[in-house]
């Protein structure tokens, strides 16, 4: 049995959610032999390319890189050999295919943004927050076949506290996430975790974290406040909630539901022009905080309604 330090690992991440882990695991003294994450991509206006995030720290922190454009690439399949890894840990990356997965002796483990087997699926964070949750939490689990469903290693509960959106929530997520998977990694060296199959766990009903599209970012004012309230907060601030404001688009980052008796059409908007805007729901008002109109800065309402002619 190796040691923690002894440990040849390679790690398989993309954005700033798996920067955390890989240093943490840097930082606590692991053998990380390679990192593995995306191919650079046009951006910005001269489609210069762009690094990932991950690639970014390993280049800093002179660690081997990988990035291979597809996994069954045999270059890559056979560097990846070559790495001789115990182990395998992902965290935020794609789909992976067994050959690679499968490779280490110890197997892949991966981090996630929820307590699974609940709000399995791409946007865990999201989805926790848009559907009313107050707790969730990170979990380590090994990889199989079907997409976040293997043996669970372990995990950690953190509540959602009412001022949350996606933002903070990513953020305390990520730093949970990165001391978790340092736990689990010692724990498997020292043959101290137990795997736990997710069949064998009560969690109740499942509900799933799908990837979020922008069709499934537009705010159905027939809801009630809090519930749109939710909405937001999940998707705030990225992909943001969209909804029509006249004859344009807008995005909501945040705001204040309140519940009362209202006559007016859910969706329809009134204004002073000056200190509030708010829209009509099935059971109140949602006064907006927060707001961008496409191809505009977002800004808070009362910078907004001072250029608003609607």
């Amino acid at each position: 049995m190796k040691s923690f330090e002894q440990l040849r690992i390679v790690f398989f991440g993309t954005p700033d959610f798996a920067v955390a882990s890989l240093k943490a695991l840097v930082d606590a003294g692991a053998n990380v032999v390679a990192v593995v994450t995306a191919p650079d991509k046009p951006a910005g206006r001269g489609k210069h390319p762009h690094a990932s995030a991950v690639k970014g720290y390993a280049v800093a922190n002179n660690l081997p890189l990988l990035q291979p454009e597809k996994m069954k690439e045999t270059q890559f399949l056979e560097d990846l050999k070559n790495c001789q890894a115990d182990l395998q840990v992902v965290v935020a990356f794609r789909m992976m295919p067994v050959v690679v997965w499968d490779m280490p002796p110890m197997g892949t483990l991966n981090v996630h943004g929820s307590l699974l087997p609940q709000y399995r699926g791409a946007a865990p964070i999201n989805r926790t927050i848009m559907n009313g949750e107050t707790v969730t939490g990170v979990t380590t689990f090994k990889l199989k076949h079907e997409i976040d469903t293997g043996d669970i290693l372990l995990s950690q509960k953190i509540d959602i506290l009412p001022e949350d959106n996606a933002g903070t929530l990513h953020d305390r997520l990520m730093e949970a996430g990165a001391e978790l998977l340092v736990k689990t990694v010692k724990g498997l060296a020292a043959g101290t975790i137990e795997e736990t199959p997710q069949d064998k766990i009560d969690a109740g009903a499942l509900k799933n974290a799908p990837k979020i599209f922008k069709e499934d970012t537009f705010i159905n004012w027939n809801s009630k406040v809090g519930e749109i309230h939710n909405f937001i907060r999940g998707l705030s601030p990225y992909p943001a909630a969209h909804t029509q404001l006249g004859e344009r688009f807008v995005k909501i980052f945040s705001g204040e539901p309140k519940p009362m008796a209202v006559t007016a059409t859910p969706g329809s908007f009134d204004t002073d022009h000056s200190t509030h805007l708010r829209f009509a729901a099935s059971d109140g008002w949602y006064y907006v905080h927060e707001i961008q109109q496409e191809g505009k800065k977002r800004l808070d309402v009362v910078s907004f309604l001072r250029g608003f002619r609607g």
